[in-house]
C-alpha cells in the first residue's frame, strides 16, 4: 500500500467514491503528564467513529492514520485485524456498503516537531501544554480520517484530560464530568484523575482545520456584538490564551481590539456573518508557522506576545496576522479549495485581505508600505528561483503541498489580487467575494468558480487575466525610457517590459499591468516630490504614456508608483543618479519604500554593486521615518554584507556598517523605536573588541546610552555576538539562562551555545541536529541558527561535504518539517565558491530519484548561492573600477 504521501490522483479517486456524514473523535490525553518515558514515543488514546457513504457498494478505499499502533478497527460492525489492514499510515477498507461506519481505536504519538498533537513542557514551572497543528495533512497523526480538503464533514470532539486542565476545540465546549477511570501511571504509581470535555458539533469543515488545545493555559475573555441592518443580532464570544508564564506580558486588550476591528471590517464588506460561533485565539509554544486559521480556535506562535520592548512594526505584524487568519474564516474555512493546486484561493486572499483590512480598520494605516517593502520582497525572491511556479500550482502530492506555502502562493498572489482590484474596481471585487461565499458556503471550489463570479460583477474577461497572472510564472521588470524635446520637456515617455533576465526559459510571459507612473523633482527646499502622475495599462514589450508628454523633465521616474501591480521596478540613468544623491529627500514614504525595494532587487540581480547598496543605507537609512522599512533595510544591508559583497571587501564593509549603526544609535531619539532598531542592528554587526566591550558594558550597567532600556530580550541580543566571538563562555550563558529560565530563554541559550567559535562546539551542534532526533522543533531551529555564523566560514567548511552525504537520509528518517529545517538551514551557503555550486549540481545529478520536495530545496539553495556569486563578481568589478 502507498505510504504517507497522498497523491492528487488518489484524493480525486477517493472523493469521487466517498462522502462523509460526520466524525466523532475521542482523545484521552491524561498520559501527557507524569514522569518517565517508556521505550518508544509517548502516546495517547484516540478513538474515531466516521460515518460515510460510498457511491459504489462493494468498492475498496482507505482511511488515513499515522500512529505507532492500532488497538482495534471495525467496519460496519465487522471487526478487522489491525495487523492486516493497517500499514502505519493507511487503513485498508474493503467491500464498502452504501452507508458505512468505521471505528478506529489507536495509540497516537505526541509530537515534538509541531506536527500533529504537540507536547511542550515549560522549563519555568514544569507545566505541560498541548496543541494541534495539521496543515496540510497532520490531523491523521491524531485521529483516523480521510485527510483531504474536499471531504468536509461536521466534527464532534470529546477529550479526557488531567483534572486541572482546560480544553478548547473548534466548537463551544463544556466539562461534563470528573472522570476517574483507571489509567495506569507510566511508573506504575496508580491512577490519574481526569475530566471529560465535550464540544459542540462543528459546521462541515476540512480535517486540516480541526483543532484541540489543552493545558493550564491563561485564558482571557471578551465579546463582540453587531446588529445588522435587518435587525438581526450577532454575538461572538471572544477568548485569548497563552502559557501561564507569559501571562504577565500578554496584552490581550490589544489582541481583542484588532479582532473586533477586523470583525467589523469583514462584516461590512463580506455581507456574510461570521459562521463559526465563538472566536478563540491561542498563542502556543514551539509553533512552526505564524498562525493557523482553525475556525473558532485560531492558533498563533507565542512570539507574538512580546516579552520586551519592540517596535510598532512588530505590533503591526501581529495585527496583520490576526486579520489574515480572520479572513480565512471566509476564504478557506467557509469555502475551501478542492485540492492544494488552488491553495491560493485561501492564502493569496488572506494575505491581501490582511493588509486591506489593516489599512481600512486599524491604527496601522501605512500597512501597504509594509506590504510593498516586506511581503513583495518574499515574492520576488521566490518567483526568480528555478522552482518558481504559477500561482495556481501543479500540486502532485502532499510533499508538494507542504513546500508551496511560499512567497508565490502568499505574497505574489496577494500582489496580483491588489492589481486585480485596480483592474476590475474595488466594488466589483468585493461583490464577487460576497457572491462566492453565498454560492459555495461549506463547499469546495476551483479557480473557475471564483473567476465566474468576478466576471459577473466586473464584466471583464477573467479568463484572459487568469492566463496571464495566475497560470504563468515569473516576474516582469518595467523600465522607463524618457526622450526630451529641445526645450527640456518630455517628448515621449515609454515603459519597456521584460521578463526577468534570469527567469527559467519556460516563463517568458509579458503581462498586462495597470500602473501609475510618477514624475518627481526637487523643490526649492530640496524635497524630492511628485509633480505629475498618470495611470496607464501596460501591455506588451513597450507602452507609451501619452498623458505625460509635455511635462517638465523629471529627476526621477517611478513606474508602479503607488504599487498597483506586481513587477520589478527599474530606473533610467537620470533617475538612478538622483537616488544615489537624494534618496533621503524623497518625502512620500511609499514611494521611498518602492525605491529601496527596487534598489535591493538591482543588488540581488547583480546590476548594482552590493557595496553601493550598503553605502546608500549608511547615507540615507538614518532619515527613514517608517520603522518597518528601516528594519527591512537593516536586514538587506546585512544580507548584502554576508552574501553579495566581494569577499575581500567584507571586513571593510562590516566595519563601516558597524560604525554607521553605532553612530545612528547614539544620535537616535532616546527611548524611541528607531533607537531600539539601531541597537539591535549594531549588535548583529559587532565584532571589533571595542564594540564587544560596549555590549558587555550595556549588559552589566557600566555603559549607558541614554534612553536605551536593556531588557531581557535585548540582553540576549547583546550576548549572542559575545558568544559568537568568544567573549562569552558556557558559564556566562548558563548564568544568563538562570536569570531567564523560561522557554524563550532556553531557545536563546541554545542558539548562543551553538554560536561559539569552536570546532568541538560545531561538531556537537551538528550531531544534535543531524544525528539525533531528541531536540524539539524550536530547539532544532535555534541550534541551526547558532551553528551557521557568517564570521565562522572556516569552522563550517568541513560540513559542506557532510551535508550532501546526509540530507537524503535525514529526509527519509525525520518529519517533513524537520527535514525542511535541516536541508534549508544547513546548506553550505557560507562556503560561497563555485566548488559548492558544483557539489550541489553533482548531488542533484546523482539523486534524480530523490523525493521531488528534497530536490527542490537543494535546487533553491543552490540557486541562491549562484546568485550570490554573481553579485560578488559585480561588486568586485566595481571595486576594481573604483
Amino acid at each position: 500500500m502507498p505510504g504517507e504521501n497522498l497523491t492528487r490522483d488518489e484524493a480525486r479517486e477517493r472523493a469521487a467514491l466517498l462522502s462523509v456524514d460526520g466524525y466523532e473523535v475521542f482523545l484521552d490525553v491524561r498520559s501527557a503528564v507524569g514522569d518517565g518515558e517508556e521505550a518508544g514515543p509517548r502516546t495517547f488514546r484516540s478513538v474515531t467513529t466516521i460515518r460515510f457513504r460510498c457511491t459504489e457498494p462493494g468498492a475498496s478505499s482507505f482511511a488515513d492514520l499515522v500512529a505507532p499502533g492500532v488497538t482495534a478497527v471495525s467496519l460496519n460492525g465487522r471487526d478487522l485485524d489491525p495487523s492486516e489492514v493497517f500499514d502505519g499510515s493507511r487503513i485498508a477498507l474493503e467491500d464498502l456498503a452504501a452507508d458505512n461506519e468505521l471505528v478506529v481505536d489507536a495509540q497516537c504519538a505526541y509530537s515534538r516537531t509541531g506536527e500533529g498533537l504537540h507536547r511542550f513542557v515549560d522549563p519555568e514551572d514544569g507545566e505541560v501544554y498541548l496543541y494541534t497543528q495539521y496543515e496540510p495533512a497532520d490531523s491523521r497523526r491524531v485521529f483516523a480520517n480521510f485527510e483531504q480538503p474536499d471531504l468536509k464533514a461536521p466534527f464532534r470532539f470529546e477529550v479526557r484530560a488531567p483534572e486541572e486542565w482546560t480544553v478548547w476545540s473548534n466548537g463551544d465546549g463544556e466539562r461534563i464530568e470528573k472522570e476517574r477511570e483507571a489509567l495506569p501511571q507510566k511508573d506504575g504509581g496508580g491512577r490519574r484523575a481526569g475530566g471529560v470535555w465535550r464540544f459542540a458539533e462543528t459546521k462541515p469543515i476540512s480535517t486540516y482545520i480541526t483543532c484541540v488545545v489543552a493545558g493550564p493555559y491563561h485564558y482571557v475573555t471578551d465579546s463582540y456584538e453587531r446588529v445588522f441592518e435587518d435587525g438581526t443580532r450577532l454575538e461572538i464570544p471572544l477568548g485569548a490564551l497563552c502559557r501561564k508564564g507569559l501571562a504577565k506580558h500578554f496584552d490581550a486588550d490589544d489582541v481583542f481590539l484588532v479582532t473586533k476591528q477586523g470583525l467589523d471590517f469583514f462584516h461590512d464588506h463580506f455581507d456574510y456573518p461570521y459562521p463559526f460561533g465563538k472566536y478563540d485565539q491561542a498563542f502556543v509554544p514551539e509553533y512552526n508557522l505564524g498562525a493557523m486559521e482553525n475556525p473558532g480556535l485560531v492558533t498563533f506562535r507565542e512570539e507574538y506576545i512580546f516579552r520586551g520592548k519592540v517596535t510598532q512594526a512588530s505590533y503591526e505584524a501581529r495585527a496583520n496576522v490576526i486579520l489574515h487568519e480572520m479572513a480565512h474564516m471566509w476564504f478557506g474555512d467557509l469555502v475551501t479549495m478542492e485540492w492544494w493546486d488552488d491553495l491560493w484561493l485561501k492564502e493569496s486572499f488572506a494575505d491581501f485581505m490582511g493588509s486591506f483590512s489593516l489599512v481600512g480598520a486599524t491604527r496601522f494605516t501605512d500597512g501597504w508600505i509594509t506590504f510593498a517593502n516586506r511581503r513583495k520582497a518574499w515574492a520576488y525572491r521566490a518567483d526568480q528561483l528555478p522552482s518558481t511556479h504559477p500561482i495556481t500550482a501543479d500540486i502532485r502530492d502532499l510533499q508538494d503541498a507542504k513546500l508551496n506555502f511560499d512567497g508565490i502562493t502568499y505574497a505574489k498572489g496577494a500582489s496580483v489580487l491588489k492589481q486585480l482590484v485596480a483592474y476590475v474596481g474595488r466594488d466589483a471585487f468585493l461583490e464577487g467575494g460576497r457572491r462566492y461565499f453565498k454560492r459555495h458556503a461549506y463547499g469546495n471550489t476551483r479557480l473557475g468558480d471564483l473567476l465566474a463570479v468576478l466576471e459577473e460583477t466586473s464584466g471583464r474577461d477573467m479568463a484572459a487575466w487568469s492566463r496571464a497572472w495566475l497560470q504563468t510564472a515569473g516576474v516582469n521588470s518595467l523600465t522607463p525610457q524618457v526622450v526630451l524635446d529641445a526645450e527640456g520637456r518630455i517628448d515621449e515617455l515609454a515603459i519597456v517590459q521584460e521578463a526577468a533576465p534570469l527567469a527559467p526559459a519556460d516563463h517568458p510571459e509579458l503581462r498586462p499591468h495597470r500602473v501609475a507612473v510618477g514624475l518627481y523633482q526637487r523643490s526649492e527646499v530640496g524635497a524630492l516630490e511628485r509633480y505629475a502622475r498618470a495611470e496607464v495599462d501596460v501591455d506588451g514589450a513597450r507602452t507609451v504614456v501619452a498623458e505625460l508628454a509635455g511635462q517638465d523633465a523629471p529627476e526621477l521616474v517611478l513606474v508602479n508608483d503607488d504599487d498597483l501591480t506586481y513587477c520589478k521596478i527599474r530606473f533610467d540613468e537620470t533617475s538612478l543618479t538622483t537616488l544615489r544623491e537624494h534618496l533621503g529627500a524623497l518625502t512620500d514614504p511609499l514611494a521611498r519604500a518602492l525605491c529601496w525595494s527596487a534598489l535591493w532587487n538591482l543588488t540581488r540581480d547583480a546590476l548594482l554593486p552590493a557595496r553601493e547598496f550598503i553605502d546608500l543605507v549608511l547615507r540615507f537609512a538614518g532619515r527613514e521615518s517608517d520603522i518597518g522599512v528601516l528594519q527591512m533595510l537593516h536586514a538587506w544591508a546585512e544580507s548584502s554584507l554576508v552574501h553579495y559583497v566581494a569577499p575581500e571587501w567584507r571586513e571593510t564593509g562590516a566595519r563601516a556598517l558597524a560604525e554607521g549603526a553605532l553612530a545612528e544609535l547614539r544620535q537616535a531619539e532616546p527611548g524611541s523605536e528607531h533607537q531600539l532598531a539601531w541597537a539591535r542592528f549594531f549588535a548583529s554587526l559587532a565584532s571589533a573588541p571595542a564594540d564587544l566591550e560596549l555590549l558587555k558594558g550595556l549588559r552589566d550597567g557600566t555603559e549607558e546610552i541614554p534612553g536605551l532600556d536593556v531588557d531581557q530580550e535585548l540582553r540576549w541580543a547583546f550576548l549572542e555576538p559575545l558568544a559568537t566571538y568568544g567573549a562569552a563562555d558556557e558559564k556566562a550563558l548558563r548564568e544568563e539562562l538562570a536569570r531567564d529560565d523560561t522557554a524563550s530563554g532556553k531557545r536563546h541559550q541554545v542558539r548562543c551555545l551553538a554560536a561559539r567559535p569552536s570546532a568541538a562546539v560545531k561538531e556537537q551542534a551538528w550531531a544534535r541536529v543531524v544525528e539525533s532526533d531528541t531536540l524539539s522543533n524550536a530547539l532544532v531551529e535555534a541550534t541551526i541558527a547558532g551553528f551557521v555564523r557568517p564570521s565562522q566560514r572556516e569552522l563550517l567548511a568541513p560540513y559542506a561535504e557532510k551535508y550532501f552525504a546526509v540530507i537524503e537520509r535525514v529526509w527519509q528518517e525525520r518529519s517533513i518539517q524537520i527535514g525542511m529545517d535541516v536541508v534549508r538551514g544547513l546548506f553550505p551557503s557560507l562556503r560561497d565558491s563555485r566548488e559548492t555550486v558544483d557539489a550541489a549540481d553533482a548531488w542533484l545529478a546523482a539523486h534524480e530519484q530523490a523525493a521531488p520536495a528534497l530536490r527542490r530545496l537543494v535546487l533553491e539553495a543552490r540557486d541562491d548561492l549562484a546568485r550570490a556569486l554573481r553579485g560578488q563578481e559585480c561588486d568586485a568589478a566595481a571595486g576594481s573600477a573604483g
